[in-house]
C-alpha cells in the first residue's frame, strides 16, 4: 500500500512526500520527502506515538537501528527508511524543517500484514472421482506475489506428472488468487495441501477422499444427535404426565 501527501508552509516552502510500506522479512519502508529549497536546511523526523526524535539530518537519534535517514548529495530528496516494519510502527510521523518559524508535515502510516487464506474450511471432503478445487488468495501484500507454489504432503506439485488432470490458474492484483484443480480425485490425492506465496505466509487445507460414503465421524455425530433428541422428547412427555393434575 502507499500514501501520498503534499503541503504548503506558511513561508511559501513547498514539499511533497511519498510513503510506501511492506511487512516481509526482507522488505523495508521508505518515507521520502522532496524539498524545493534554495537554502540548506536541517531536516528532522519525529514519531508522534511517543514524541520520539528519530533523526536529525543524516544522524539517527534512536537506539532502534531499523530507522535510518538518507540524503543523496546534490539532490532535494530526503528519505526516512524503516527496515523490517512492524504493526507497532503504525501511527503519525512528522517531518520538521528548521525554518523560522519551523515548518512540519504530518504523515499517518499504516502497516498492513499480508493475509493468505484458502477458501472453505480447514478440512475438505471430496468424493472419489470428483474434482478437487482449491482457491488460495493473498491480500495486503506490498506487491503481487511473484510466485505461488502449491505442495501436497510437503512435495511441490508437478503439473507435468504422468497422473495428468492437474491445472493451476493464478490472477495477480491487489488481491491475488490461485486456483488449483485436480480432476478425477483418487485416494492418493488425500493429504495436506499448502499454498505458499513468495512474499507472504503460507496457508494449508487437509483433503479427504471418500469412497462414496460420509466420514464415520459425521455418521456418529448425526446418530448421537438423533438419540439425544429422542431421549429429550421422552423425558418431556414423562414430566408432562407427572405434573398433570389428577381429577
Amino acid at each position: 500500500m502507499a500514501f501520498v501527501a503534499a503541503a504548503m508552509g506558511n513561508n511559501g516552502l513547498s514539499y511533497t512526500g511519498h510513503i510506501s510500506e511492506g511487512t516481509m522479512v526482507e522488505s523495508w519502508l521508505r518515507v521520502i520527502i522532496i524539498f524545493k529549497l534554495f537554502l540548506l536546511l536541517q531536516v528532522s523526523w519525529v514519531r508522534h506515538r511517543d514524541i520520539h526524535l528519530l533523526t536529525v539530518g543524516r544522524y539517527t537519534y534512536t537506539s532502534d537501528q531499523r530507522f535510518e535517514a538518507i540524503h543523496t548529495p546534490h539532490t532535494e530528496e530526503w528519505t526516512l527508511r524503516i527496515r523490517y516494519p512492524q504493526k507497532k510502527d503504525s501511527g503519525i510521523y512528522e517531518c520538521q524543517i528548521s525554518t523560522t518559524p519551523p515548518v512540519g508535515c504530518l504523515y499517518f502510516l499504516t502497516i498492513v500484514e499480508p493475509i493468505t487464506e484458502i477458501l472453505g474450511s480447514p478440512e475438505l471432503f471430496i468424493n472419489m472421482g470428483s474434482t478437487i478445487n482449491l482457491t488460495c488468495y493473498v491480500q495486503y501484500a506490498p506487491e503481487p506475489p511473484p510466485t505461488m507454489v502449491w505442495s501436497h504432503n510437503s512435495h511441490v506439485i508437478n503439473f507435468d506428472s504422468p497422473r495428468g488432470g492437474i491445472s493451476l490458474v493464478t490472477e495477480k492484483g491487489f488481491t491475488t488468487t490461485s486456483r488449483l484443480l485436480i480432476q478425477k480425485a483418487v485416494q492418493k490425492d488425500s493429504g495436506l495441501y499448502t499454498c505458499s506465496p513468495s512474499n507472504a505466509n503460507s496457508a494449508t487445507v487437509r483433503v479427504h477422499i471418500l469412497n462414496g460414503e460420509y466420514p464415520a465421524a459425521m455418521h456418529h455425530g448425526h446418530g448421537n444427535l438423533t438419540r439425544r433428541s429422542h431421549v429429550t422428547l421422552l423425558l418431556s412427555l414423562v414430566l408432562i404426565l407427572l405434573l398433570r393434575p389428577i381429577t
